[in-house]
């Protein structure tokens, strides 16, 4: 009997420290998700404006039409 009871609190201290690991895992993989998210989030603001924002370019600068 306590051969099995031995087992059985190795097996769930076993677990438990699993279970912790997971967790802590999981916890940095949101971290880093809700970062990427803040990047993404920039990026497409910054696409936007670009693309809502013509460039202007002086007489100088503008390419002639064949190139």
């Amino acid at each position: 009997m306590n051969d099995t009871t031995d087992r059985l609190e190795l097996r769930m201290a076993y677990l438990e420290r699993a279970n912790t690991d997971l967790s802590d895992v999981v916890y940095r993989q949101q971290q880093e998700i809700d970062a990427l998210r803040l990047q993404l989030a920039s990026l497409l603001a910054r696409f936007d404006a670009d693309r809502s924002e013509p460039t202007q370019y002086s007489p100088e600068e503008e390419r002639p039409p064949h190139y």
